[in-house]
């Protein structure tokens, strides 16, 4: 019998990776995709996605999607406190795993597991340790489609920003950033790929800084 899981879930390339994954894998039943959202923005935290575009990603996916919502600039106390009631529903159906799709990052490893802990959850990581670099190219291959959604400048050309994730993007990069962006270099969001029912159909906004990071607002396809 599989296992229930839930899967932290940020609408970008490596969530779409972990849920491949985790499919592949043949233990797992995925129960539903867990998601930060910023309140008054409306927007994935960090990745600076519209929340309408991540549901409309999650019933291509063909999955649930929970939204735990936070306040601007929030403390890790408030998004602590947002996550957990997100989870203790799925806790009560006696869900015991959640995944993420972290790399090699062992602080954020150590602080998901530490904080998972508490709830009786355990940590699951099913991508860790791949090469990055490999794992990059195995996205573009295996035709997942994804678009640059938020870079840092102080690690890569804003210009990348709205720029197809593909070959191309990757042989642009300054060879001090990681290919999967796992150091905070540039974020994505997901529109098709092999797991996908349907494209996302989308369209590329304005450039936007905020906060010292650029931002390409995606709209939804009128």
């Amino acid at each position: 019998m599989k296992q229930p899981i839930l899967l932290g879930w940020s609408g970008g390339k490596d969530s779409c990776l972990a849920l491949a994954e985790l499919s592949r894998q043949g233990q797992w039943h995925i129960v539903a995709l867990v998601t930060t959202i910023t309140e008054g923005y409306e927007r994935v935290s960090m990745h600076g996605v519209r929340v309408e575009l991540l549901r409309q990603q999650a019933d291509s996916l063909g999955a649930t999607l929970v939204e735990a919502r936070i306040p601007p600039n929030a403390s890790n106390l408030a998004y602590e406190a947002s996550l957990s009631q997100a989870v203790q529903p799925f806790l009560a159906q006696g869900v015991r795993h959640m995944a993420f799709g972290d790399l090699f990052l062992e602080d954020i490893r150590r602080y998901r597991e530490s904080l998972l802990a508490r709830w009786g959850l355990q940590a699951v990581f099913p991508l860790w340790g791949r090469d990055t670099t490999l794992l990059s190219r195995q996205f573009i291959q295996q035709g997942f489609r994804a678009l640059i959604v938020c870079v840092d400048p102080q690690q890569v050309p804003p210009a990348l920003c709205g720029r197809p994730y593909d070959l191309t993007f990757l042989s642009d990069l300054p060879p001090t950033a990681d290919p999967c962006g796992e150091n905070g270099e540039f974020h994505t969001f997901v529109y098709d790929g092999p797991i996908f029912r349907y494209p996302i159909a989308i369209q590329r906004g304005a450039l936007v800084q905020r906060q010292g990071l650029y931002f390409c607002d995606l709209l939804p396809h009128p």
